[in-house]
Formats: C-alpha cells, sequence, structure tokens
C-alpha cells in the first residue's frame, strides 16, 4: 500500500539544542532515523526530516519534546532518546519530560531517575504512603526503585537502616545441604539486591553499612517477633511469601518506617495447593489509607527492549494455552 511522503523543516535557532539533538557524532540523530525510518538532514540551524508522512510527524513531535528537555536542563543520551520514544509511543498520559523531571539522590549526588509513566507513578507512591505494593513482572524496576528510594531516605538521615527481607523457596537443592549458617546459605538468593546496593552506594560503603547494622538483610522467616522503627523495609519475591508470613511481616512496622513490598503474581514459586500472600493480600488491604498498590505492566520494562517482546510473548502463549486446557476441559 503506498504511503504518502514529506519533507518538514524544524528551526532550532532560538533555542542553540541542535548540537545536542544531534548527539557525539549524530548519534541521537542516527537513533531516531533508524527507529523511524526517516532521514534527517542538517541544515545549519535547521533540521529537515524526509519520510513517509506519519513518520515524519512522529519525528517532529520528538524532537520538539527533546528540544524541551534540553530547555528544562534534562540531558540527553542514547538512554533518554530511546526511553523518550518508548513513553511517546505507548501514548502516556505523562509527557517524557514530565516523567524526567522527578529523581532520587543517591551516593555521590547520583540521580536515579524514572524512566517510565509507570515508574514516576511508583516513586510518587513511595513518597506519599507508608506500605506500597509494586506489583509487576521482571525488569519494571519494582525493586532498584524501592533500593533507590532507601538509600535516598538514609543519606537524608530520613531513616536509620535498610531492611531487606525476602522468602527462601527451594529449589530443586534443599537449603540443609548448602554450606554456612542461614545467612551464608540465602546469599545467592540476594544477589540481585546486592547488585543494585553496590551500584548506588559503592562496595566499600556498602560493606561497612553492613558491617554496623545500618543495611540487613534478613531472610523472612526470621522477622517474626521484631518491630522496625525508623527503617526503610523491603520485601522481595514476596509473591513466594504465604498470606501467614504476609501478614507476620506487615506488623513489623514501626514508628517511623516504611515498608514496599515487590513481585511478579505470575511468578510464584509455592507449591500448587498454597496461597501467595501477596495474591490475597490485595483484597484485603485495598481500601485503607496510606497503603497503595501500584501495578507495572511490561509498558514499564526498562531492559533491553528484547525482554519487553519477551514477556509480551510469554503472556500472549500462557492465554492462549488457557484456553487450550480451558476447551480440552470441556
Amino acid at each position: 500500500m503506498y504511503q504518502a511522503k514529506q519533507k518538514i523543516t524544524l528551526d532550532f535557532t532560538r533555542n542553540h539544542s541542535i548540537a545536542e539533538l544531534l548527539g557525539d557524532r549524530d548519534k541521537l540523530i542516527k537513533l531516531i532515523e533508524r527507529e523511524y525510518d526517516v532521514d534527517v538532514f542538517v541544515l545549519g540551524n535547521d533540521l529537515e526530516i524526509a519520510g513517509k508522512n506519519k513518520n515524519v510527524a512522529k519525528v517532529v513531535k520528538l524532537l520538539n519534546e527533546l528540544a524541551l528537555q534540553i530547555n528544562l536542563g534534562q540531558k540527553l543520551d542514547m538512554q533518554r532518546v530511546s526511553d523518550s520514544i518508548k513513553i511517546m509511543e505507548d501514548k502516556s498520559a505523562l509527557k517524557p519530560h514530565e516523567v524526567f523531571d522527578d529523581y532520587i539522590i543517591v551516593n555521590s549526588g547520583k540521580k536515579i531517575k524514572p524512566r517510565t509513566e509507570g515508574q514516576k507513578r511508583y516513586m510518587e507512591s513511595m513518597k506519599d504512603n507508608t506500605i506500597i505494593f509494586s506489583i509487576g513482572p521482571a525488569g519494571t524496576g519494582k525493586t532498584y526503585m524501592a533500593l533507590a528510594m532507601a538509600v535516598g531516605a538514609l543519606i537524608r538521615n530520613e531513616i536509620g537502616r535498610i531492611i531487606l527481607v525476602k522468602p527462601v523457596v527451594e529449589a530443586g537443592e534443599k537449603l540443609g545441604f548448602l554450606p554456612g549458617d542461614i545467612y551464608d546459605k540465602v546469599n545467592p538468593y540476594l544477589r540481585p539486591l546486592y547488585d543494585a546496593l553496590y551500584e548506588m552506594l559503592d562496595v566499600e560503603t556498602f560493606q561497612h553499612y553492613m558491617d554496623i547494622g545500618v543495611i540487613e538483610v534478613v531472610p523472612l522467616a526470621y522477622m517474626r517477633g521484631r518491630t522496625l522503627n525508623d527503617s526503610f523495609i523491603i520485601l522481595d519475591e514476596a509473591q513466594n511469601a504465604s498470606p501467614e508470613q504476609m501478614k507476620m511481616f506487615l506488623t513489623r512496622l514501626g514508628f517511623g518506617s516504611k515498608i514496599v513490598i515487590t513481585g511478579d503474581i505470575t511468578q510464584i514459586d509455592l507449591p500448587a495447593e498454597r496461597i501467595s500472600g501477596l495474591v490475597q493480600v490485595r483484597k484485603i488491604l485495598k481500601e485503607i489509607p496510606g497503603i497503595d498498590f501500584v501495578y507495572l505492566t511490561s509498558k514499564d520494562v526498562v531492559r533491553h527492549s528484547l525482554v519487553q517482546k519477551i514477556v509480551d510473548a510469554y503472556k500472549i502463549y500462557e492465554e492462549n494455552n488457557k484456553q487450550e486446557v480451558e476447551k480440552k476441559a470441556q
């Protein structure tokens, strides 16, 4: 089917953003050309965009948005341009510059910023509520954003401790056969948390905080009987907590503390006969002020672009498979 083509020229003389729009060795503009199958020509302080009408219109909107980001002091790079394209293609309620205008300062002044509308909503929820449930697929930044918020609160002296909690569901090898004490045994399950904290604090600072108890790592089963004040408490992989464990964990909340619970209800590793506490708790606590449920989707996946496609493909497969099973049952 034939699609009309056009050329549009944009004038960037007044905002002096042409060099930043192009990027080092024109990398940013080349990324836009590949993404939308257009040709962009630099004519002094003008950009001429040529291609199919629909694609040219999208690029014009994108370039005006990127110019606005530059004027707002938001630095462009390959990731920022890719995220801007994704947000605009997903037809998010927020413009990219509105998503990127929030941030958390961690060690050495590094800024952690939301990269999707869902992450922006998640960050705002963590600021406004005491208990936050973040539910969504892998790669949506559920744990990473919670850790950033915790580290930021610690640096600002708003809390005294960060408590990292994770249920341990034995898979294949029994914990009893692994060497060391209980913390050595669960350490492999906690590596993703450590990796993120190394990035936000650096290895030496993280290890120092671990040594003096400012950062504490606790298996969920060992939380019973504690009350945690002035702490930022994160329960990761909460889909593998039983209803009894979930209730026990939530009642550990003390004064001046905040709890973030993250999980993916499509990745439950509990035995088939066991109910996930994360699934059940949504029905019990959804109407209580100060408790918020944030749902992230494949649109919020911020890993490699293939991860979102994998998540979507599995979702389609599982839905189709479920329909086939239902047909056979009938």
